[in-house]
């Protein structure tokens, strides 16, 4: 028996002879495919869009007002219409103290730091996923060229049987159990290849592909051996919501200190045809509102959002340690199905078929033999879905598909 049980699916890339593509589609390929079509990537440059929206926004300065007064202009006697009237007309500007336009600009930056880091963060979940639908795929096809093999043995193992059976030198059951196997080896083929076409399925469908003609690489890449570091664009998120929370008590602090509002403008005496500047100021006493409570929130948040930041970061350390053991775990037990207990298995068959044909056993020993190595196939494919698992969450704790912030967006 020959299953393609390739030492390549551990190793690395190869290409597909007969393929309808030109070459096999990469990982990288599909991660930049999905991140090109994905309605997130945009709501994340919309988001940042809106944050330089908001940096606009906090530079424009309090608007001056103006204001006109009439007094006098109707009364008795001599106060007829318009006789002694009084008009006055006022230029006012609230002048802003404390630094609250600098304070303003200074948060508004780093909105825009956070909405970049943010964008990021949603380029490697996005990559995350399509990660884990392409290594389905591998190890779908994979499972499919398993299946039929097992269709191509149970065939073979039947020829035995039968020659047997017309010998008189098994019953007739034996001839129906060989029949059933294959049978029950040809709906596990059907079942394979469904998964296949759903695995294609959910991978093209992130860039709205066909999975028609899809073919990926054959290898399933190993994680980085060197100890990397944890993503930058999730540490940016972090440091941009700590500085912005930073930022905000600035913002705050600023809000105690009172505005003035200076005024000045002109009146006509109606009676006399006179001029007259008038002018003044506004200064708010400040006596009851200091912005206190603002402030005290506002520090308090700084201080939750900087324990957090750091609690996430060891979170995030002690997730990658642990995921780093199970991949390497899960890595070596395929790899040692692969090229240990599987052989094994393939050999004890052998000899089993060649005892079979010489009369030495019995067809249960050939289906037990061969029911071990659909068990270890099956122990085969559990692992590198675990092992799939853990590498997919490696690569996105690591950042290995992040990207610089967008410089800028189209509006």
């Amino acid at each position: 028996m020959h299953i393609h049980m390739r030492a390549a699916l551990l190793a690395g890339a190869a290409l597909l002879a007969g393929s309808a593509w030109a070459q096999p589609l990469t990982l990288d390929q599909a991660v930049e495919r999905a991140i090109v079509a994905s309605p997130d990537i945009r709501a994340g440059e919309a988001g940042v869009d809106a944050a330089r929206g908001d940096q606009l926004q906090a530079r424009v300065r309090p608007n001056p007002t103006v204001s006109v007064d009439m007094e006098n202009a109707v009364g008795t006697g001599g106060f007829g219409l318009f006789r002694q009237s009084e008009a006055t007309v006022t230029y006012a500007q609230p002048i802003e103290r404390g630094g609250k336009r600098s304070a303003r600009i200074a948060l508004a930056e780093r909105g825009i730091v956070l909405a970049e880091a943010q964008w990021r963060v949603v380029r490697l979940d996005i990559a995350q996923q399509v990660q884990r639908a392409y290594i389905d795929v591998q190890i779908a096809e994979q499972m499919v060229w398993i299946a039929e093999d097992r269709v191509k043995l149970e065939k073979e193992i039947r020829t035995e049987a039968i020659r047997r059976v017309r010998g008189y030198k098994d019953p007739l059951f034996v001839e129906t159990r060989a029949d059933a196997r294959i049978l029950e080896a040809e709906l596990a083929l059907r079942e394979v290849q469904a998964r296949r076409l759903g695995a294609r399925g959910l991978l093209t469908s992130f860039w709205g592909g066909s999975p028609e003609g899809l073919v990926v690489a054959e290898g399933i890449e190993k994680p980085d051996p060197r100890d990397q570091p944890l993503a930058e664009a999730d540490n940016a998120v972090f440091d941009a919501a700590v500085d912005r929370a930073r930022a905000r008590v600035v913002v705050e602090q600023s809000r105690a200190v009172q505005d003035y509002t200076i005024s000045g403008g002109a009146r006509f005496f109606r009676e006399t045809n006179d001029v007259a500047v008038v002018g003044g100021v506004s200064i708010p006493i400040g006596r009851f509102d200091r912005n206190q409570g603002n402030i005290a929130r506002a520090q308090a948040e700084r201080r939750q959002i900087e324990f957090q930041a750091e609690a996430n970061r060891l979170e995030r350390l002690r997730q990658l340690a642990s995921l780093r053991a199970n991949a390497d775990a899960a890595r070596v037990r395929a790899e040692g199905i692969m090229n240990e207990v599987y052989p094994k298995a393939v050999k004890t068959l052998a000899q089993v078929r060649e005892g079979y044909g010489r009369g030495g056993f019995l067809f249960a020993d050939v289906q037990n033999a061969a029911d071990t190595i659909i068990q270890i196939q099956a122990q085969w494919a559990e692992a590198m879905t675990t092992y799939r698992d853990a590498l997919a969450e490696i690569d996105r704790l690591t950042g290995r598909f992040d990207a610089a912030p967008v410089a800028e967006t189209n509006p």
